[in-house]
């Protein structure tokens, strides 16, 4: 293979730059409307203490199961007996899943990028009529935005056919410069921050339903927000088999987790000691209205810019990570061999060309406002399939440590504090699945997109007898 191995820096940056992306921009404004802000820090905490613990749960197995590259497909694989068909079919379902979940998420990315770029083009928010087709209106920004969020795709795409290890590169550059941006809107929001604003830390909200919300349902609704913040987390581990160095996925993950932690939490409370509770409430654009009240109108600036290396870094970043999908996991025999092909640089050009096809024709919900609606429903779907392989990989963890296997030569104490860790890493993850798919449409709609799956099942390779390995 061509291409070079990933080493701590590139994967912690792959790790930081997937979650911090266009959550932060959003997230002061949305907790404000839920949680006061002792509740948006408890919901911080909590969300913070289930990712830490799922993120120790890919470094355990890594240490434990070293053999087992590609992440939670092959977790699940041995979850379900890794000489089995069913083993097999479990692991292609959580690729098949996540994989699948990934092209709509990449969509949203790069039309969010493209939302900040109308700050530089602002022809892009144009609402001159092209075109008609009976019912259908197609809008100049409408238009633009389709052309530009796919042009960046495409981009990206040939960019790939260098390597792996030449786009992490880029995906580094960009994640670095923007925590050097959010660490700059800290120190300037930590001049103006006032205490008074927090005031009353601890308070009941009342939601525009009429619904009240003491301190722990603020917790609880916040946590649900603040979730979303960190899918990414498992970054890493997907691309194990590009790392350098196994034990840099575990730090990667450890890392990567706690830069995004400390800038979220920073930034949320910042927020709220920079401007008035309402104010946050009802802002549309909470960090540019913040910035904007300290450093005038120089603010919208700082944070357009911001917003656009944030999105670059998070589309090449989730771009990269959802190529590698059914590539790592044909390399597994738990995606149909066809993925395996690469070029001359190590880069896995057919999962680049059906991948980014996908992304493509979910970009398509850009040229109609009611393909838009139904694009918004199939995000939500799409963010919970991400946690389905969280959980197998917190339960996988956890019968290791009942089972002790793997753990012939550590100590009962280390064996026990493992285990209680899986079990916090899963009990989470079932929490957090049974609070997101209480809309039956929701689970309805998420259930068929794992199934579809199935239909795909008879183009696996043919089990022989160590072809888990």
């Amino acid at each position: 293979m061509g291409d070079k191995k990933l080493g701590f820096w590139l994967l912690t940056a792959l790790v930081a730059g997937n979650m911090v992306g266009s959550a932060i921009f959003m997230l002061p404004q949305s907790l404000a409307n839920v949680a006061s802000p002792a509740g948006a820090m408890l919901a911080w905490l909590l969300t913070g203490f289930g990712v830490l613990m799922l993120a120790l749960v890919f470094g355990q197995l890594s240490e434990r199961k070293p053999d087992l590259l590609g992440g939670p497909p092959s977790y699940t694989r041995e979850l379900f007996n890794n000489k089995t068909k069913l083993g097999q079919i479990m692991g292609f379902e959580i690729s098949w899943g996540y994989w699948t979940s990934n092209s709509p998420g990449n969509a949203a990315i790069l039309i969010t990028l493209i939302g900040y770029l109308t700050y530089f083009l602002p022809v892009i928010q144009s609402k001159q009529l092209m075109v008609s087709f009976g019912s259908f209106d197609l809008l100049l920004g409408n238009f633009l935005t389709f052309i530009i969020s796919s042009a960046i795709l495409w981009i990206i795409h040939f960019l790939m056919y260098r390597g792996t290890h030449e786009v992490s590169k880029i995906n580094f550059v960009a994640t670095v410069a923007k925590i050097v941006g959010f660490v700059f809107f800290i120190a300037v929001v930590l001049i103006v921050f006032q205490t008074q604003y927090l005031h009353p830390f601890v308070a009941e909200k009342i939601l525009k339903t009429g619904e009240h919300l003491g301190l722990y349902e603020q917790m609880n609704q916040g946590a649900l927000l603040t979730l979303w913040a960190f899918v990414g987390i498992e970054s890493a581990v997907w691309l194990s088999g590009r790392a350098k160095n196994l034990h840099d996925v575990k730090r990667a993950t450890i890392v990567g987790l706690f830069i995004s932690l400390a800038i979220y939490l920073l930034i949320t409370i910042f927020a709220m000691g920079a401007l008035p509770q309402q104010e946050l409430m009802t802002a549309d654009k909470p960090l540019v209205d913040v910035l904007t009240h300290i450093i005038g109108p120089t603010g919208s600036f700082v944070m357009a810019v911001l917003g656009v290396l944030s999105m670059i870094g998070a589309a090449v970043g989730w771009i990269l990570l959802s190529v590698e999908v059914p590539y790592q996991s044909a390399k597994l025999n738990l995606f149909p061999l066809w993925f395996v092909k690469e070029n001359k640089n190590g880069a896995p050009v057919r999962a680049a060309w059906v991948t980014n096809g996908l992304t493509q024709i979910f970009l398509i919900s850009t040229l109609s406002d009611s393909i838009a609606n139904a694009f918004n429903t199939m995000i939500v779907i799409a963010t919970l399939a991400n946690l389905v392989p969280y959980l197998f990989a917190a339960i996988y963890s956890l019968v290791l440590t009942l089972k002790g296997e793997s753990y012939e030569r550590v100590s009962t104490s280390k064996r026990f504090t493992e285990g209680l860790i899986a079990a916090l890493a899963a009990g989470y993850s079932i929490w957090v699945l049974k609070s997101g798919l209480t809309d039956l449409k929701t689970l309805g709609l998420g259930m068929l997109l794992i199934l579809s799956g199935l239909i795909f099942v008879p183009l696996l390779p043919k089990l022989k007898p160590d072809s888990h390995r």
